[in-house]
This record gives structure tokens, C-alpha cells and sequence, in this order.
């Protein structure tokens, strides 16, 4: 149960972090035409990569599984990794709008 809460307050607190950031970074942006606050975000997020940061960023988990079957030597798995996140994402997202729009 200890568990469970440190890692409702880590989350949280990521969270809250994220929202912080992302208003800092674009208000100081003049026109934001370019996610700069998600890019900053999942970069750091993924050079800080710990548990209380599962609410700041999940990318952090993507790069970390990624350079992790780098390093056992498995580079197709890690580029099969990286493409159906990244094509099967946008298919997802896109889905989602479509859906949205519909209903």
C-alpha cells in the first residue's frame, strides 16, 4: 500500500512539473509553431529517468526499453520498437481525432 502511494505522489508530482514547465517554456516562446515544452520535457525527462517521473514523461520508459535492446545487442527490436511506436502512435492519434470528430 506504500507503494501505491509514493507512486501517486510521484506521479503527481511529475505531473505538476510537466504543467509547470510547459508554461514556463511558452511564455517565453512568442510563437510557439514548434512543441518546444514536450520536446524539452522528454529529453530531460529521459536523461533524468527515475520513478517519480512517470507522470512528467513516459517517453523516458520508450528511450530507456529502446538503448536498452541497443545494448543487448538486439537493434531490430529496437527499431521495430521505435517505428510502431512512433507510425502506429500517429495512426492512433489520428483515429482518436477522426472518432472525436464523428461523435
Amino acid at each position: 500500500m506504500v507503494k501505491i502511494v509514493l507512486v501517486l505522489l510521484g506521479g503527481a508530482f511529475g505531473t505538476g512539473l510537466r504543467y509547470f514547465l510547459s508554461i514556463f517554456i511558452y511564455s517565453r516562446v512568442k510563437e510557439p509553431t514548434f512543441p518546444y515544452a514536450n520536446l524539452v520535457i522528454n529529453v530531460s525527462g529521459s536523461f533524468l529517468i527515475t520513478g517519480v517521473l512517470g507522470g512528467y514523461t513516459t517517453f523516458s520508459s520508450f528511450t530507456f526499453e529502446t538503448v536498452s535492446l541497443l545494448r543487448d545487442g538486439e537493434f531490430w527490436l529496437a527499431m521495430l520498437n521505435v517505428s510502431l511506436s512512433v507510425v502506429l502512435g500517429l495512426a492512433a492519434v489520428w483515429l482518436g481525432m477522426r472518432l472525436a470528430q464523428l461523435l
